[in-house]
């Protein structure tokens, strides 16, 4: 399951790094959520990001569905077995039977959340590419969904999920996201390219090009956003020792300064009545950053 991600490159950065063009801005988010707009390349305009509904409703439905992710496998491999090789249900799902052959999409993403299978986002922890190279594209599928009461056309995106690797699987999930391979990623957005090739790129990825290190269970709760969510409070799974606490932590690539993302975050807690966090509520920088520092150092 992948029900919560990372979107915090600039715009200037996704349009370099898709070879798009964004007419619409959008915002940083360190908790992309059920609900949410967020910024996609589709398969019927590869050339350009769209912002989307995080949370699948097929074209034919005759209520909102809200499907955060839809099974590589379908309804096969029902136990999560991760050597699992066979073949791709979700070509047979009515749901996605459509969207997985002509709908596909590009999920603009710079690290996604994912907890214990048993615990979930009691225990989260943030998943990034070792490499620094961000953002990347989650596998994702879309349709156009229109709401029979009010007329209102809603485009929607669910992103795909395949078996666990080592990583996922150090953290206790028993699923993974699909993430794409960047020479494969045009493939994916053509509409003429075969099934065949489709479905081997529902694959899981190779686990030692990410890492992924534990944050405040305060990411469970959809309206908080911001730096501090992503702060680190334990060690990373694959060892990565840095040698510096960095004075400014930029986590927001559109420019929204660590002060300005808490002054924000603080508003938005007084206004609901909230205390913050005892463990947000502290400056950014622990000490214990020193031999392992965050996401973004």
């Amino acid at each position: 399951m992948c029900g919560r991600y990372v979107t915090v490159s600039s715009i200037q950065t996704v349009e370099q790094r898709f070879n798009v063009k964004a007419p619409t801005p959008w915002a940083s988010n360190t908790n992309v959520s059920h609900g949410d707009r967020a910024p996609v390349v589709a398969s019927d305009k590869p050339g350009e990001v769209q912002l989307m509904q995080f949370g699948f409703t097929p074209g034919w439905a005759k209520k909102q569905y809200y499907m955060i992710n839809a099974r590589a496998e379908g309804d096969r491999n029902a136990v999560n077995d991760p050597s699992y090789t066979g073949a791709m249900g979700i070509l047979d799902k009515p749901m996605f039977r459509k969207a997985i052959r002509s709908q596909r999409c590009l999920v603009v993403a710079d690290a996604f959340i994912e907890g214990p299978e048993r615990e979930k986002l009691s225990k989260p922890y943030v998943i990034y590419p070792r490499d620094g190279q961000r953002p990347f594209a989650l596998a994702g599928i879309w349709d156009e969904w229109c709401d029979p009461s009010s007329g209102e056309l809603l485009r929607s995106f669910a992103v795909l999920t395949t078996v666990s690797n080592p990583l996922t699987q150090a953290i206790g999930h028993h699923r993974a996201p699909v993430i794409l391979d960047p020479d494969r990623e045009r493939e994916w957005l053509n509409p003429e390219t075969p099934l065949g090739d489709i479905t081997s790129m529902l694959r899981t990825w190779d686990a030692k090009r990410f890492n992924a290190y534990p944050i405040s269970s305060a990411i469970r709760d959809p309206r908080r956003n911001g730096s501090g969510l992503l702060e680190p409070v334990g060690l990373r799974i694959w060892p990565e020792f840095t040698h510096e606490i960095h004075s400014t932590l930029e986590v927001f690539g559109m420019k929204e300064s660590q002060s300005r993302s808490r002054r924000a975050a603080e508003a938005s807690d007084t206004s609901r009545g909230a205390t913050p966090p005892s463990d947000l509520a502290a400056e950014p920088h622990r000490s214990t950053w020193g031999r392992q520092g965050s996401l973004f150092d």
